[in-house]
């Protein structure tokens, strides 16, 4: 009798702490997060002129144009590679990941000189490490201040526009350090080039 006593004890007590922690405290982080911050809780999105979902403020994407502020490289590819036509096998480590290459292996020095560093110098862009060198996730949206005025020219020409009005769009986009001390402002490439795109509509 006592064991059945105890087993149906154990019994309540696991669905009550189930309907609390399973059900309960999920719907309840659901809600706050919905009322006080609905803009990160439903993934950060960004939307163009028209009002369409062009990306997340917190995922890279590729931007190669001469006519847009370039991102940094990708050792995924930001996760645009075709999962069935995937010959460079950028995917085989998942959607997120480093190259884990080390500064001295040779396939990371012939990426860097041969593609990175070559396209830099045509465009007439002085070289930064955000443009040469991938981040840990291959995913960053951001790209340092120094690399976007570094690309300013290139797309004042393409564009015909003035350098000055490009140096006022990189400080309009610039995010500051994380509660004013954690790590170092960086400048959101897709907010950039949508505000360019704004600037400069009929380019």
């Amino acid at each position: 009798m006592s064991f059945v006593r105890e087993a149906s004890k154990a019994i309540r007590v696991t669905l009550v702490l189930w309907v609390l922690v399973a059900i309960i405290y999920p719907l309840a982080m659901v809600a706050i997060g919905q009322l006080i911050f609905p803009y990160q809780a439903n993934g950060s999105l960004i939307k163009n002129a028209q009002g369409q979902v062009v990306g997340s403020a917190l995922i890279g994407q590729p931007f190669t144009s001469d006519r847009y502020f370039n991102s940094r490289p990708s050792t995924s590819n930001y996760s645009t590679a075709d999962p069935n036509n995937d010959a460079a096998g950028v995917l085989k480590t998942g959607v997120s990941s480093a190259s884990n290459l080390a500064p001295s292996n040779p396939a990371l020095l012939e990426r860097i000189k041969s593609q990175d560093l070559t396209r830099l110098q045509q465009a007439g862009i002085k070289p930064t490490a955000d443009l040469v060198y991938t981040s840990g996730s291959s995913l960053d949206p951001h790209i340092t201040k120094a690399a976007a005025i570094a690309q300013i020219n290139r797309i004042a020409q393409t564009r015909g526009l003035q350098p000055n009005q490009l140096q006022r769009l990189i400080e309009q986009n610039t995010d500051g350090r994380f509660l004013g001390i954690f790590g170092e402002p960086g400048v959101n490439v897709l907010k950039l080039n949508l505000a360019l795109d704004a600037l400069n509509p009929g380019s």
